[in-house]
């Protein structure tokens, strides 16, 4: 009997002191800056912007140099991140009516029946919250507290939807909202940042003693760019530092919140942009071509990081591809939940990639680039094969596509393709795999599913 009790204690404490700290159920928050250029961070380039929070951040955790989103617009990548897929799976690549982005009183928006982020988490008991801009549907059927969050706060477009900065495009007010609830029309854009941050802490302090998901959209720094007194005129780089510098200081208030809880060891944190920066605004993407609105790397290859404390390495680049619709099953693995079995998912697990990323290699053994509803790129390992581009509104075929080697040549420089037929040969045949899975221009794929469209729709505004 003494024999069993001594063997019971000993199994008990080796199990007890040899369990991976990883089996911890974490904390999740992902920072999603809007229109942020690749080389917008000090610790990704940048000469112009302070950002000392963030590549604090980027020091104790992982730079993501080859990370992508699936358009170079809003409302299409949003529908990725949320569901880890491709806008066209899921109908998402364009307006009702054609137009890049979701507008006011569009009745199309994210399918309730689609599985996001914090529908997946639910089934842990996650807390889950998003404070900032949503974009995937106005309308209440379409607004995050039907798609798995517990709460909102943030404006439900971009924020020259509105009547401050658009006055002639017949928008309705622009509203700030708090779950289905307009709570202020035409919101002081200059402390949208400080409210999202002060949100986001009252978030994360309530939620503390129980795991939690957090999703922060920064508003900022898309155009019309504003900032609070604190930060207003005092960068190197006019409205566009300003707006950056105060996201930069936002990190760092959520960062210094989880140290003071005790809870940065268990906190999972991703910070990324949307899509590819607005050079016209004052953001850089160097050393990639193009910018927001393209399929060239500038346009969908983004500034990326990770921290997670004794899991993510510190002080490391990884620079395997990945792709902002891999954080769904990703998070669902480290929460021990499933992701949707019942449909197709686009992204893949990574939590292998993000913890050893020197060794571990990319899921991905190929990624698509869509100008809207139009396929205009792939990419399979250092190969980039453009086989469209557009031309003002339109995208046209190239007669002769064009094949890059992204490793040699990140700037897109030199056509490639006359001396490799047999590597154009091979992605043009993964370009047709596309074609029949998620369509290509006017012609549907065998594997997307309907957008949420209602019959008609209404402004929150709207009196």
């Amino acid at each position: 009997m003494r024999s069993l009790f001594g063997g019971f204690v000993f199994c008990l404490i080796f199990g007890l002191t040899t369990s991976s700290p990883a089996a911890e159920t974490p904390n999740f928050i992902i920072i999603n800056c809007d229109d942020l250029g690749y080389a917008d961070l000090g610790c990704f380039g940048s000469d112009v912007h302070r950002t000392p929070r963030i590549d604090k951040m980027a020091s104790e955790g992982l730079r993501l140099t080859n990370y992508y989103v699936t358009s170079g617009v809003c409302s299409p990548s949003r529908s990725s991140l949320m569901t880890g897929c491709y806008p066209r799976r899921v109908n998402l690549h364009v307006d009702h009516k054609g137009g890049w982005v979701l507008f006011p009183r569009s009745p199309k928006g994210l399918n309730p029946s689609e599985v996001t982020i914090a529908e997946v988490l639910k089934q842990k008991d996650y807390a889950t919250s998003i404070i900032g801009k949503w974009h995937l549907g106005d309308q209440p059927e379409f607004l995050p507290t039907n798609q798995g969050f517990d709460s909102y706060f943030g404006i439900p477009y971009s924020n020259d939807m509105g009547h401050t900065d658009r006055p002639n495009k017949q928008y309705p007010p622009l509203p700030l909202v708090s779950d289905l609830d307009v709570v202020e029309a035409e919101p002081d854009q200059r402390y949208l940042t400080k409210r999202y941050t002060e949100k986001a802490v009252e978030f994360i302090t309530t939620h503390a003693k129980q795991p939690f998901f957090l999703y922060l959209p920064h508003t900022m720094p898309h155009w019309p760019q504003y900032a609070s007194e604190d930060f207003a005129g005092k960068s190197a780089n006019g409205k566009w530092g300003d707006a950056v510098e105060e996201i930069d200081w936002s990190t760092g208030v959520i960062l210094d919140k989880l140290e003071e809880l005790k809870i940065a060891e268990k906190t999972l944190i991703v910070f990324m942009s949307d899509n590819g920066g607005a050079t016209n605004h004052g953001a850089s993407n160097a050393p990639l071509k193009g910018g927001k609105g393209s399929t060239f790397e500038g346009g969908m290859r983004v500034c990326g990081i990770v921290r997670w404390p004794g899991h993510v390495p510190a002080g490391q680049a990884c620079d395997q591809l990945l792709t902002s619709m891999d954080w769904l099953p990703t998070f669902a693995q480290l929460a021990g939940a499933e992701p949707p079995q019942d449909r197709i998912i686009d992204g893949r697990d990574i939590s292998g990639v993000i913890q050893h990323p020197q060794t571990a290699k990319t899921p991905h053994d190929q990624f698509f680039y869509y100008w809207m509803s139009h396929l205009e790129c792939v990419r399979s390992g250092d190969w980039k094969l453009r086989v469209s581009l557009r031309k003002g509104r339109e995208s046209i075929q190239l007669e002769n596509p064009e094949l890059y080697n992204l490793r040699d040549d990140i700037g897109e420089t030199k056509n490639v393709a006359d001396a490799h037929p047999e590597i154009v040969a091979r992605l043009r045949d993964l370009c047709e795999q596309a074609r029949n899975d998620l369509g290509d221009g006017d012609t549907p794929g065998e594997n997307q599913r309907p957008a949420g469209m209602l019959e008609s729709a209404r402004a929150l505004t709207d009196p």
